[in-house]
């Protein structure tokens, strides 16, 4: 019998100081909390004590290895620079590998335009397919993000994003639980003879 209780984590994409994008993750994590049968943590990349003379799963971090390897899918909270994502972003994520495989990925972008981070979440689509995970159809983007949120963090206007990230979380725990069960259903991964 599938256990229906997931393991959804948030990992904060950027370690500048100053991120706005902090306000985005904690706010996406206190969304979660209050849902049944999930469960979360905040991973913040600044805190990932990762070599920067190597890279891929050479240097691979035991802890966020770990917490991939338990995650029942993940949402990367990604501030846009330079039409781009972090860097460091990209170097911790690719550490990892058979640990996303067949596991469900929600996209978040931030941005100080109008656009909301969708440069950063087109760029990392591509990313998230190689490496094994499986994007939701919907994405949430905070755009203008230094007006979103009062200066001890709290979100203004909270009833619109209430709204957007209960449809993304609402997709998100549905293929999160489908490909769940199609990790653990043996008739899946037996290959029949």
């Amino acid at each position: 019998m599938l256990d229906s209780n997931l393991f959804i984590p948030v990992i904060l994409g950027t370690p500048r100081q100053g991120r706005q994008s902090e306000y985005v993750a904690k706010f996406i994590v206190e969304q979660i909390a209050t849902r049944d049968r999930l469960t979360t943590e905040l991973i913040d990349i600044r805190n990932i004590a990762i070599a920067t003379n190597d890279a891929g799963e050479s240097i691979k971090d035991p802890e966020f290895s770990a917490t991939m390897e338990r995650a029942d899918g993940l949402i990367i909270v990604a501030p846009e620079y330079n039409h781009g994502y972090p860097g460091l972003l990209k170097h911790v994520l690719d550490t990892c590998l058979k640990e996303y495989i067949h596991k469900a990925v929600g996209l978040c972008g931030v941005s100080a335009g109008a656009f909301g981070g969708t440069r950063v979440i087109q760029n990392l689509l591509p990313v998230m397919r190689e490496l094994g995970l499986v994007t939701i159809f919907y994405d949430l983007n905070f755009s203008n993000v230094q007006t979103l949120f009062d200066e001890s963090g709290n979100l203004i206007d909270k009833p619109t994003y209430i709204r957007r990230i209960t449809r993304f979380m609402d997709e998100l725990v549905w293929m999160s639980t489908v490909l769940k069960y199609g990790r653990q259903e043996p008739s899946l991964t037996k290959s029949s003879t």
